[in-house]
């Protein structure tokens, strides 16, 4: 079946569809990663927006009941180079098409995702429509610039869950893990918020011993400090973190009377919490490629990484500390207070798949946590 990709700014790539027919509406951006489509596809932060793979061959190695960071594909459509139908793993399940088709997530493959790549890196992360519906490319335009741009956009409430939940699944044993934490016995209680939270990230939480009891992202500050927890986890998510007022708020309430990790929205939310603002990147973070900077060790970090948004360095109070930068832009990739017991990194640590240059933020975690208890 034909299909066609049409920005806002009227730039046509036409391909073939092998998703669900019909058409979809969302922002276009670009990822670099070789592998892990699968966990990209299920990453609740890339709600509202249409994926584009930079490696020119998808689909290879099928899907599988193990990658998935969600229980369904959260993209609002996917656009790949090459698709390939016939797959081969070990572990695989069925095909991309059949996951593509069997959630009703439209996809475009035969597009030059290279030109397609290069036009965002010049005009920004644009709003597209995938269609297959063969309406006019003008009517598919005026559609893609009437759609609500990402800024201003709270995202979170609907890929939240709705009732808390206990986590106590480590990873397993054939997962990479590039340290030697052996499922420690479980020491510390985290409540952890979901605003779209990864599984790998709750994975990682029990690998370094802890339980976890997941909340949505309303829960208030007194509702969770009831829990008891030792510290409290910020999720990464979708959307705009300066449109999230009520996460910012709640994150005001629990720092300085427990640890507070944030991650990606959950860095976000912890720069506005502190009293910072965040701004809209041209074109985003998208990848597993990205060099970051520890600042207090001058050590580069390779890392994984998916957020459009960024925190202003120079909107910062005294008191915050930026402890990491990345090496491409000079964004801030790291927040800490060490006053109030939080910290923050803007990329993603657990990385699933990807580097692992990074797990020992989760022993800083767990540190300042045993260092509250004592």
């Amino acid at each position: 079946m034909d299909a066609v990709l049409v920005l806002e700014d009227g730039r046509v790539f036409p391909g073939r569809s092998f998703g669900a027919a019909g058409e979809r509406i969302g922002e276009v951006v670009f990822h670099t990663g070789m592998t892990g489509y699968q966990e990209i596809l299920t990453d609740p932060s890339y709600c509202g927006q249409m994926v584009t793979m930079t490696a020119p061959h998808i689909g290879n190695t099928g899907v599988n009941d193990f990658d998935p960071e969600s229980i369904r594909p959260q993209v609002a459509g996917f656009i790949v180079r090459s698709y390939s139908e016939d797959y081969s793993s070990w572990r695989s399940r069925g095909s991309l098409s059949q996951l593509l088709r069997g959630h009703n997530i439209v996809a475009i493959s035969e597009v030059d995702t290279r030109a397609l790549t290069r036009h965002i890196r010049t005009a920004g992360a644009l709003r597209g429509v995938i269609s297959t519906t063969g309406e006019p490319i003008a009517d598919l335009q005026a559609k893609a610039r009437s759609a609500p741009p990402m800024e201003g956009r709270d995202l979170t409430r609907s890929v939240s869950c709705e009732q808390p939940y206990g986590w106590a699944e480590g990873s397993a044993p054939w997962q990479p893990r590039f340290e030697q934490v052996d499922h420690l016995r479980a020491q510390f209680h985290v409540v952890a918020y979901d605003f779209g939270l990864k599984r790998t990230i709750l994975r990682r939480l029990v690998d370094h011993g802890c339980t976890v009891t997941v909340v949505p992202g309303t829960t208030t500050a007194a509702e969770t400090l009831a829990l008891r927890p030792d510290g409290v986890f910020y999720s990464n998510g979708p959307g705009d973190p300066a449109a999230t007022v009520y996460a910012a708020e709640t994150l005001r309430g629990l720092l300085g009377r427990v640890p507070v990790f944030g991650i990606c929205l959950g860095h976000q939310l912890m720069g506005l919490a502190l009293g910072g603002r965040t701004y809209k990147l041209p074109f985003g973070h998208h990848g597993a490629n990205h060099p970051v900077r520890h600042i207090p060790t001058g050590r580069v970090e390779i890392t994984s990484q998916n957020h459009g948004f960024a925190v202003d360095p120079d909107s910062l109070p005294v008191g915050v500390a930026v402890t990491h930068i990345n090496l491409n832009d000079e964004t801030v990739e790291g927040l800490r207070h060490a006053d109030l017991g939080c910290f923050s990194v803007q990329y993603h640590p657990e990385a699933g798949p990807g580097p692992h240059d990074a797990t020992y933020l989760f022993h800083e975690f767990t540190g300042l946590m045993q260092a509250r208890r004592n």
